[in-house]
């Protein structure tokens, strides 16, 4: 007899921020923390002058919706302008990283799939920035650290 998978609900303010990368990612709906099983949701937040940095996902498509801000990507190395209520599918190697070139807190909606064989090998930097330290780091986008501290309602 197997188990029906129950629906959650995990709140933003619940999910530690992850700032290795620059900006304040928040991976909330993942294998973690809901057992998803196709991939993850979460939100990234990117006050005025910050950044995401550079990686890709060898595994993922990255779907991005932008909430508010204005935000600009380089997609393998060429500047795309990205405005609330835009959406974005990166495919995967795609190399990317996000800025927001505006005056005001830039918010994204992420979700990749499918899932890495591995979280570890779900995401690969390709630059260096103050907050990481090294290049080609290669970690789950964002869900580990939700994986432990990422508290879940059902």
């Amino acid at each position: 007899m197997s188990v029906k998978p129950r629906p959650k609900i995990v709140d933003l303010s619940e999910v530690e921020p992850n700032v290795r990368r620059g900006g304040d990612l928040r991976a909330m709906l993942t294998p973690a923390t809901v057992g998803s099983t196709s991939g993850f949701m979460g939100v990234a937040i990117v006050q005025p002058g910050d950044r995401i940095g550079e990686h890709y996902h060898p595994y993922s498509e990255e779907f991005v919706y932008v909430v508010c801000g204005q935000l600009e990507v380089d997609l393998d190395g060429e500047p795309h302008a990205l405005r609330p209520e835009q959406g974005l599918m990166i495919p995967a190697h795609m190399k990317h990283r996000f800025r927001n070139v505006g005056k005001v807190e830039a918010r994204i909606v992420f979700h990749l799939g499918p899932l890495a064989p591995r979280p570890q090998l779900g995401h690969v930097d390709t630059e260096e920035t103050e907050v990481i330290g090294a290049a080609a780091v290669i970690t789950e986008a964002g869900a580990a650290h939700a994986a432990d501290r990422g508290r879940v309602r059902s």
